[in-house]
């Protein structure tokens, strides 16, 4: 085990278990150096059958290229926008039929950005929450198609403390993860008839190349302060929480939001 208060944001994930062996796991937003793509990483390494999709054709090329040089395997990779309902339900099909079904969706994808209330204009706030929320509610949606006649499934959403707690700037972001929130508890009890088991995980900060490029220093060494271990945490200790969430070790959890931090109210 890691030295809890000083991991680095170096690769250390933890031994595999196979627990998501035999398993077909699609998680969106998956290009990259963040969370889509450890998870994706982690189920790989957990026994799954990974398929991984993203709006950026030409990052997600390079993430499936990685993904198959790190685990030896190599997944499916499918573009998509998930603003666009067709693309959604295209992802859907065509992983559905190279891998055999979908077993487990991961909702990745999210829109942050900064601007006070009084300055939102409508395309920040409708960006934001399209991306965040509405294609959480239409990826679900979709997969369901195929989940539902199976029978069986998992889904699990990445929310934000920030759905909890206040902060200057986020009135879009806090909305958005907010009602992932109350998506992620309201589809568990609809579907909960069809075996499918739906919850979310909840993190404050996961620093990645891509985030520390496009936050000041300022601004993540406040964010990390916050943490009860003084740090922010790695990708990898948040995919770890997702892949428990799709396996079977919580097998009699759902509706249920995961905090990955100690910023939980």
């Amino acid at each position: 085990m890691p030295d809890t208060g000083h991991t680095s944001a170096a690769d250390w994930a933890g031994p595999a278990h196979g627990l998501l062996s035999g398993r077909s796991v699609l998680v969106t937003a998956a290009a990259g150096t963040g969370i889509g793509f450890a998870t994706a990483r982690r189920a790989a390494e957990e026994g799954a059958r990974v398929a991984v999709s993203d709006r950026h054709e030409r990052r997600l090329a390079e993430s499936v290229d990685e993904l198959e040089r790190l685990t030896g395997t190599r997944p499916l990779g499918v573009p998509c926008d998930v603003t666009d309902q067709a693309q959604l339900d295209h992802l859907m099909d065509t992983v559905a039929a190279d891998l055999g079904g979908i077993d487990v969706l991961v909702n990745n994808a999210g829109l942050g950005g900064t601007a006070a209330v009084q300055d939102m204009t409508d395309d920040q706030w409708d960006s934001v929450l399209s991306v965040t929320l509405t294609s959480t509610f239409k990826a679900t949606r979709s997969v369901l198609r195929h989940m539902i006649p199976a029978g069986r499934g998992v889904i699990v959403n990445n929310a934000s403390v920030i759905g909890w707690r206040a902060q200057k700037g986020q009135a879009h972001y806090a909305a958005a993860k907010a009602g992932v929130m109350a998506l992620t508890r309201c589809a568990a009890l609809d579907v909960a008839e069809h075996g499918i088991r739906v919850n979310a995980v909840s993190p404050s900060i996961a620093v990645h190349a891509h985030l520390a490029k496009v936050t000041s220093d300022e601004l993540l060494a406040q964010l990390s302060a916050q943490e009860a271990f003084g740090r922010a945490a790695t990708p990898w200790e948040i995919a770890n929480v997702i892949v428990f969430l799709a396996s079977d070790y919580s097998s009699y959890m759902t509706g249920e939001v995961v905090s990955v931090s100690s910023q939980h109210p």
